[in-house]
């Protein structure tokens, strides 16, 4: 485990790299000539010894808490990355640490380096071919498609207004759209129209959100599998309006 003090150090020299930055238009990666450089390349160094020792793990599911706690050890110079001003050069140690945090499930900190990594135009480690964009829409909203309740909604909206803009291919939006519906129809399911944050529109509200990213997520992509659910949703919305099909209460 570093010191307090080597972690304030790789803290602040974090924040120093943005300003030895080379080419504005394309992150130029730091050079081990200057103290910045020299700590970005050490943890280099740890960070490909890291990887060589997850290579070695067959198991996806032993990999997780092994990546957590290699994570711990570039804590510092991340932060002090995303707490840097103005421009930011290429680091692989933050974009592998996105990879990692989308693996062990602390999407709050993967939408911070997402941000960052969109933001500044860095690219995904070696043998990625995604965007960051790209790579943070597709994983997460596969996770969320596969375990309902891995990822919140909320979630799912952070990294839909963190891509706004960022050019992916449609099939890729499609997923992120229907995992966004489905929790939208969840919530029609779940209303209670004495909470506190119910909608103006009350149950209704709901079933129209996940109708309109359901069926824009069949717009993107016609083989999403999101078909029975606007069909059922559709059923549900014709109950809800005036003169709808719902059998009143009986006296």
């Amino acid at each position: 485990m570093f010191s307090p003090a080597l972690r304030n150090r790789q803290r602040v020299l974090a924040q120093l790299s943005g300003q030895e930055k080379a080419e504005p238009a394309a992150p130029a990666e730091l050079t081990p000539t200057t103290l910045v450089g020299q700590e970005y390349a050490a943890l280099r160094v740890l960070l490909h010894d890291n990887l060589r020792t997850l290579s070695d793990i067959a198991s996806h599911e032993a990999r997780v808490p092994v990546k957590v706690e290699m994570a711990r050890a570039f804590a510092p110079w991340i932060e002090g990355v995303l707490a840097a001003q103005g421009s930011a050069a290429q680091d692989e140690i933050l974009v592998v640490n996105l990879v990692w945090a989308i693996d062990y499930r602390d999407f709050d900190y993967a939408l911070r380096l997402a941000g960052h990594a969109i933001r500044h135009g860095l690219t995904m480690p070696q043998g990625f071919t995604r965007t960051p964009a790209c790579y943070l829409t597709e994983e997460v909203a596969t996770i969320a498609n596969a375990e309902f309740d891995a990822v919140t909604l909320d979630h799912l909206l952070a990294v839909q207004a963190l891509i706004d803009g960022q050019d992916m291919h449609d099939a890729v939006r499609a997923k992120l759209l229907k995992a966004i519906g489905r929790r939208y129809a969840r919530r029609a399911e779940e209303f209670d129209p004495a909470a506190d944050n119910a909608p103006a529109g009350g149950k209704a509200a709901y079933i129209q959100t996940a109708l309109e990213a359901l069926q824009r997520a069949l717009q993107l992509d016609k083989n999403v599998g999101v078909k029975k659910d606007i069909e059922r949703l559709d059923r549900e919305a014709k109950k809800l309006s005036p003169g709808g099909d719902e059998t009143p209460p009986q006296e």
